[in-house]
């Protein structure tokens, strides 16, 4: 099912007096392709849980328009637009079986929609296969484990056979580990059902590693949609380049003279054809190469081993932050002299962004 949100925004009266209307949802428009796997990605407060809410029903927008298919739902209550909804605090009633748990929606159903309870066994054990519980139907959520009991949210949402599948927060009561085996198992069931889901979290690696496009939101704002990857290579400012990735990306004032960019004294990429201005430089962890000759100097504080890959922490007087952390692997030749080591950069993994707007300058990467 496809979903359209026309221009749709969200105001909530403003407390206290002079108080200003605040908007959480700020001209949200956006398609979401049938099938596809949507997740809305950003800070606490910046709206996501709010979209989700306005595409459920649960709240109702101050303009615009949502569309599911063909069909305008912008008025219908919630149980009369097709969602399967999962929280954060999986809302599970304590002293009803899994079974029983996962049924209950179904035994709500009227009139046409009403179920047989052959046919309404059949979905609840169907719903439970798709999660793989079929083993814990007898049990109550006070026997279950975190990870089970979110399976069990998740098949009593699949079990109507939902349109829109909507997940606000699911994992982040789960422990690290147990997190990542469920997103996993979400991947897998969405590709299964094909089901349009749109996914809420503010765990920037958890959408990007299950999304088949991310909506990065700031106040309301929709700041870039796109590929995770793409957006990721390709951010439109320097709040979606700050948002994601872990570690962080290093910023430094610099500036660009005579078509090349500078950090402090360092010239350290061709930029022909941007004007002269001062910018900020980011540079992502993985983007730094060590070289004895490389045109960026750095004061070199020491190296975390991490495996696979280490993690050079070091220092510069146009850093941003105390301190920059480089990722290379762990063959890579740490050679710093007089405490300072020295980088070339991969230009694609540097974004150069204005001062004023904040907006990424593209440039051209030779080779």
């Amino acid at each position: 099912m496809k979903v359209y949100l026309h221009h749709l925004t969200k105001k909530f009266p403003g407390r206290g007096k002079n108080a200003q209307e605040v908007v959480a949802v700020n001209d949200f428009d956006f398609e979401i392709p049938d099938g596809e796997l949507v997740g809305l990605l950003g800070p606490s407060g910046c709206g996501k849980s709010t979209a989700l809410n306005l595409i459920s029903g649960l709240l109702k927008p101050t303009a615009g328009q949502i569309f599911f298919g063909d069909s305008d739902v912008t008025g219908l209550p919630p149980e009369k637009r097709g969602v399967g909804l999962v929280f954060q605090n999986y809302a599970l009633y304590p002293h009803l079986t899994v079974e029983k748990n996962i049924l209950f929606p179904l035994q709500n159903l009227k009139g046409p929609e009403k179920l047989s309870k052959e046919e309404m066994k059949k979905r609840v054990y169907d719903a439970a296969g798709l999660v793989q519980i079929q083993e814990l139907m007898d049990r109550k959520p006070s026997e279950l484990s975190g990870g089970q009991q979110q399976r069990v949210a998740i098949a009593r949402a699949l079990v109507k056979m939902p349109q829109v599948l909507l997940l606000d927060e699911p994992l982040s009561n789960l422990d690290a580990r147990l997190r990542l085996q469920t997103r996993e198992e979400l991947r897998r069931i969405q590709n299964e059902t094909r089901i349009t889901t749109v996914f809420v979290t503010h765990d920037q690696e958890e959408a990007m590693s299950i999304s088949d496009r991310i909506v990065v939101m700031e106040r309301g704002v929709v700041q870039q949609i796109g590929k995770p990857q793409e957006v990721y290579d390709r951010p439109v400012n320097l709040f979606v380049a700050k948002f994601l990735g872990t570690p962080p990306i290093n910023l430094f004032s610099g500036s660009v003279r005579d078509g090349k960019l500078f950090i402090g004294e360092d010239e350290v990429l061709d930029m022909e054809g941007t004007e002269d201005q001062d910018v900020v430089v980011g540079i992502r962890p993985e983007g730094f190469l060590p070289d004895t000759n490389g045109p960026l100097h750095c004061r070199f504080d020491r190296v975390e081993v991490m495996g696979r890959d280490m993690s050079v922490i070091a220092s510069h007087a146009c850093a941003q932050s105390p301190s920059i952390r480089a990722i290379v692997h762990s063959d890579a030749p740490i050679q710093p002299e007089n405490g300072v080591i020295r980088f070339c950069l991969n230009p694609r993994k540097v974004h150069v962004f204005r001062k004023d707007t904040q907006e990424r300058i593209p440039f051209q990467v030779r080779g």
